[in-house]
């Protein structure tokens, strides 16, 4: 961060409302607010005042770095926001700050690392490989979303949790309700408690192994380190809320991902040519995509703090663009290209600082599997429909395809 302060006037706040934009068209507002400076002012649907925005790279990753810059005192600001509900549940990990962060990110940690993702690997790909074989034998046209981008990832999440596969479905329902904007506060408000609920009996039933809720789930080490006395059950709770529905996403980042392969076909049969450079072209995939709309979670300031030469008043709402640090030109040369020889490339799709996302290394998993699984298994994968009549979801917090209707 410069800390060379200038005493320009303030930039204007902009209105940023929530769009509902086709494909992976990248925000037109964002852009607009890329070129008027690295730090700008904004104004999201909900909440109350504005907030400063940063797309810079390098102010992306020191603001997300830098412990004068708080999640915890976000729940006590009613911030300008995209979402008309407020997602987290009081304590939960998202608006923690270290030391406490640290603490309820180390009670789950044995689950994200390789050994935790790795022995999930096989179980994944028997899993998704069911669920293919399903969609072969039925024979085209399907919708990847409705048969392989939803029903994947959550039984995923949910063996990694230790959700019983009988209650997988209100897992789902409950998830698209908290991450949408369309159904109401009242609504999402209900689906958060319901889930917060159900997660709250399941930690406190007594765990025999049955339904992968055993040890090393995070149901089965959440309930071990209550017991221990390392974190409440309310941490408990939020913390499971917060990683079901954040496992999830991979429906939407991988829809975006197909979508982006099958609108560019060189890229596609590339990839089918040359099998090993799929996970370098996984990396760029994750760059380019929109992994969301507008902005996600906000900080407040501690302190007054310079970042692009601009002073930060202590008490001020921060929001970091990721989208934008993966557009930044003097990181990434010809950013709006899509370049699968791109190196090295950088990107933060799953964040940067104390708050990268915890579960990086089991949706990287899950997309190396679906991404076969579409090169691999379907030859001469193609749109059912003309491409303008994809429908994407619409008042959703996280960008994606609603629907994929693909023939072979």
């Amino acid at each position: 961060m410069d800390e060379t302060t200038t005493t320009a006037a303030l930039p204007p706040v902009r209105h940023w409302p929530a769009l509902d934009l086709f494909g992976v068209e990248f925000d037109p507002v964002l852009a607009e607010l890329m070129r008027e400076g690295p730090i700008t002012r904004i104004k999201l649907p909900n909440g109350d005042g504005w907030a400063w925005l940063v797309t810079r790279y390098d102010d992306v990753r020191s603001v997300t770095n830098d412990p004068r810059f708080s999640r915890k005192l976000v729940v006590e600001n009613d911030v300008t926001r995209l979402a008309p509900h407020f997602v987290p549940v009081d304590g939960a990990v998202g608006f923690e700050d270290p030391p406490d962060h640290t603490r309820l990110r180390r009670a789950v940690a044995p689950a994200f690392t390789t050994r935790g993702v790795e022995r999930l690997r096989e179980r994944a790909r028997l899993l998704l490989a069911e669920l293919v074989e399903e969609v072969l034998a039925d024979g085209p046209p399907a919708d990847l979303t409705e048969r392989l981008l939803g029903p994947f990832p959550l039984a995923v999440v949910c063996e990694l949790m230790g959700v019983p596969p009988i209650d997988r479905p209100r897992m789902h329902e409950w998830t698209n309700l908290i991450l949408s904007s369309t159904h109401g506060v009242e609504r999402s408000q209900r689906a958060k408690e319901d889930m917060c609920a159900y997660f709250a009996d399941l930690l406190s039933q007594p765990r025999d192994g049955d339904a992968g809720d055993d040890e090393e789930s995070v149901i089965g080490l959440l309930g071990t380190a209550v017991a221990n006395g390392e974190i409440t059950a309310s941490e408990a709770v939020g913390l499971a809320l917060l990683i079901q529905i954040g496992g999830e996403a991979v429906t939407n980042n991988c829809g975006n991902m197909l979508f982006v392969l099958l609108t560019h076909p060189e890229h596609l049969a590339r990839l089918r040519a040359e099998p090993a450079i799929r996970p370098r072209a996984i990396d760029e995939l994750l760059r380019y995509i929109p992994h969301r709309s507008a902005v996600g979670l906000s900080r407040i300031a501690r302190e007054d703090v310079t970042v692009a030469g601009v002073r930060i008043r202590a008490g001020e709402p921060v929001y970091v663009s990721y989208l934008a640090a993966n557009r930044d030109p003097d990181v990434f040369p010809a950013p709006e290209s899509l370049d699968f020889d791109r190196s090295p490339n950088p990107h933060v799709a799953f964040g940067y600082g104390p708050h990268f996302c915890v579960g990086a290394m089991l949706a990287r998993m899950e997309s190396e599997l679906l991404v076969d699984a579409f090169l691999d298994r379907f030859p001469g994968l193609r749109f059912a429909v003309p491409v303008e009549e994809v429908r994407f979801r619409r008042g959703a917090l996280i960008r994606g395809p609603e629907s994929l209707p693909v023939t072979w």
